[in-house]
């Protein structure tokens, strides 16, 4: 089996085991690293596993002796066609894994065959596991290198206790920047998504800079559209950057394209507004430097007709014309484009460069407002949800990443619900939390005004950019007419401050500002909806778990409803209580001891639990619902415990045992409707069937001072609800959701009537 490297014959970025010839000293080779353990220190077992599989004439070697090892860093990226191969095959996602047994750190390739480890969250950073069985992948394109590869493992449990100090086991280890051990690619990829920017390809220290534009000749957009197809050099391009698409990432096994990426902006000068496209290197080179709202002047760039299926997006400025006849490329090479940022402070009035003019709306006005609609909001993070992902394409490796915020901006009793798709912002994605001040522009309205409750809210969109830190400066915050606007910014500053204050007068989270969280070991959450009969036709509702895949199974009826309400122990250590409420049917104690199978998914793991906000701990609960890290941080301190924090769900959760129309098959599956009493705007309380069909209780009208019930009397109007559905068929919609690491939890997210299936 060859191991293709791709990289130059010498040079520090390849990564691998530099092993000795055969005819020379094993103790002591210069620039090697595989020696001898000596008396000065303790032994390595990765350097006897090293040791074991040269002086092995078998390609593959068990390990004399099988200790633990510690996972630092998974690290993904796309595998390269061997040059043998000569049908292109499905792209092939490979993960290097570096291992730490707290005398020597070394990176390893995983073979495919365990990347299910991988994606299950088995394998991750933090772990110990135990490796069975190694091999080589020796390259052969030059004498005496190899990659230790790792074919059967065995995952064990976070460590407590991991080394950072120990040292690379050799010099290709220690120098940077970190490229794969295999193929041709100068990068990995996040380990997660292909859209956002990882790892230090990314630069980020492009600064503006002033230009001396006397020898400089420019041309406008519009001249520019009439002449380029009769011209082989183009005058330099003065432009505002007015949208920044996030990154696309198009490598493929069949392409040996080194840093396959593409992003589109759309500038404007004073005659029209035009899409930019920057391709491969210059992504990495300059994605993350570039803004909107930044003066670029662009030269030696070229110019091609527009690809007639791409939509642009909506003209920050309807005067402005809008040209789609032709794109500006940016490229590496040929020929080799030359970015200028400009500082504004040189941004002369005469250029009639176009300012920015921010869609900023009110939750107020959102209900007014058409579908896909397009605004900026700005507000108060009030509940952030747990990252999720959702497949592009069936039977690929391809994800979208995304979660689902709230945003109060204080004009509203309702917060706006937004679905945030991640926008190649992951230092913000993935760091965001309630109490913060959010911006989110270029979403688009999402609406039925068909269904009961109406469905509204707003999602990103390709242009869209959220900013959570660092406002000033920002080109928003120049615009007086939008960002400045009372009934927005203004009204969500006067919120924050408020909440802040009684934050820090009662020493309690606020009840509205809560995580739905995952545990530190949740790498990902794949959510799939199966639909119980084939005649239904259900609109998704946002939650903050959305479906990837419907499959039609058989319609049946509920049985049981066993409603399990825990009141957590609080941060002093009492004790746990627990208030069930309990409804059987009389055909499930004829029919349950008689199945065929009986399926058990209603158990709600810890990090499934929404939970409320406590600012001082925002870092831990970060990590919480977020994805698995690529590379292992330790914490700082003694972290807490999940459970230490209380609950957002004040009516507890409800089991339901559903019974198929035959009688044969049963499951208990999990059902948690959102209710806190102390604030309406995370409450929602209706009929059992409605609160069902949109795994919530939909708020009623109070007016004055009607408080809400409390929740024994909610929780006991739906289980007597239930009753009513007793021998009744109705059609369900559940939510399969893989919180990785062998756990599966099956959520009651709706349902129907045979009779009512719209």
């Amino acid at each position: 089996m060859s191991g293709e490297s791709g990289q130059p014959e010498a040079g520090p970025s390849h990564a691998g085991l530099d092993w000795p010839n055969p005819e020379r000293n094993r103790a002591g080779v210069p620039g090697g690293v595989i020696r001898r353990a000596g008396a000065q220190g303790p032994r390595s077992w990765i350097q006897k596993v090293l040791e074991q599989i040269m002086d092995s004439p078998r390609q593959c070697v068990t390990p004399s002796e099988v200790v633990p090892v510690t996972v630092l860093a998974v690290q993904r990226y796309l595998l390269e066609d061997e040059p043998r191969d000569t049908v292109p095959k499905p792209p092939l996602y490979c993960y290097d894994v570096t291992i730490s047994d707290g005398v020597y750190q070394e990176k390893c390739y995983l073979d495919p065959s365990l990347n299910s480890l991988v994606y299950q969250n088995i394998l991750k950073v933090g772990i110990q596991m135990r490796i069975s069985r190694v091999s080589c992948l020796y390259n052969e394109k030059r004498i005496g290198q190899g990659i230790l590869c790792i074919d059967n493992v065995h995952c064990g449990e976070t460590s407590d206790s991991i080394s950072l100090e120990t040292p690379f086991r050799n010099r290709a280890h220690q120098q940077k920047p970190e490229r794969p051990l295999r193929g041709g690619k100068s990068h990995y990829l996040a380990l997660w998504n292909n859209e956002d920017p990882y790892g230090d390809i990314w630069l980020t220290d492009k600064q503006p800079e002033e230009h001396n534009f006397s020898d400089t000749k420019i041309i406008s957009l519009s001249h520019l559209e009439m002449t380029w197809t009769n011209r082989r050099n183009f005058p330099a391009l003065l432009v505002r950057i007015l949208h920044k698409s996030k990154l696309r990432y198009y490598g493929k096994p069949d392409k040996k394209m080194i840093e396959p990426y593409q992003t589109f902006l759309e500038v404007a000068d004073s005659s029209g507004t035009v899409s930019v496209i920057m391709w491969n290197a210059l992504c990495p080179e300059w994605y993350k430097s570039l803004r909107v709202g930044l003066v670029l002047l662009l030269q030696d760039y070229s110019v091609k007709k527009s690809y007639p299926f791409r939509i642009q997006p909506v003209p920050v400025d309807p005067q402005i014309k809008l040209i789609s006849t032709m794109e500006i490329c940016l490229n590496l090479r040929d020929p080799p484009t030359n970015i200028i940022i400009i500082p504004e402070k040189q941004v002369k009035p005469e250029w009639r460069l176009p300012k920015l003019n921010h869609r900023f709306t009110t939750r107020s006005e959102l209900d007014d407002m058409p579908e896909n609609c397009i605004c900026d909001v700005i507000g108060l993070l009030v509940f952030v949800g747990r990252v999720q992902r959702s497949k592009k394409k069936e039977n690929r490796e391809d994800f979208w990443s995304y979660r689902w915020i709230h945003i109060a901006d204080g004009t509203s009793e309702q917060p706006f619900i937004v679905e945030l798709f991640s926008t190649s912002q992951p230092e913000i994605f993935e760091n965001i939390y309630p109490m913060a001040y959010f911006v989110c522009t270029q979403l688009k309205v999402v609406r039925n005004d068909n269904q009961v409750p109406k469905l509204l809210y707003l999602t990103t969109t390709n242009e869209s950019g959220v900013f959570i830190t660092g406002h000033r400066g920002q080109p928003y915050t120049y615009d007086a007419k939008n960002a400045n606007r009372p009934s927005t910014s203004q009204a969500a500053r006067v919120e924050i401050q408020e909440r802040n204050g009684k934050r820090h007068q009662d020493d309690e989270p606020v009840n509205s500002q809560y995580f739905q969280t995952t545990s530190t070991n949740l790498s990902l959450s794949n959510k799939i909806r199966i639909l119980q009969g084939p005649h239904a036709n259900p609109v998704a509702v946002p939650q903050p778990g959305a479906s990837v895949q419907t499959k039609g199974i058989k319609p049946g009826m509920p049985s049981i409803f066993n409603r399990r309400a825990n009141t957590n122990a609080s941060l002093q250590g009492k004790a746990r209580k627990t208030i069930s409420d309990r409804w059987e049917s009389q055909l499930w104690r004829e029919k349950k001891f008689g199945l065929i199978d009986h399926l058990h998914y209603s158990h709600v793991y810890p990090e499934s639990i929404p939970r409320k906000f406590m600012f001082e701990h925002r870092k831990f609960l970060s990590e919480q619902y977020n994805s698995q890290p690529a590379k292992y941080v330790p914490p700082e301190g003694r972290p807490p415990k999940l459970d230490d924090f209380k609950s957002a769900r004040s009516l507890g959760h409800f089991e339901v045992t559903i019974l198929g129309l035959n009688h044969e098959i049963a499951i208990d599956v999990a059902f948690l409707p959102m209710y806190c009493p102390e604030d309406i705007r995370t409450s929602q309380i209706d009929t059992l069937l409605t609160s069902m069909n949109y795994s919530c209780a939909y708020p009623q009208d109070t007016t004055g001072n009607d408080r809400l019930p409390g929740p024994r009397a909610v929780a006991g109007d739906i289980i007597k609800a239930a009753t009513e559905l007793d021998r009744v068929h109705i059609v369900g919609i559940l939510d399969i959701c893989n919180l990785g690491n062998n756990k599966v939890e099956v959520y009651l997210h709706k349902i129907y009537s045979p009779e009512n299936t719209s």
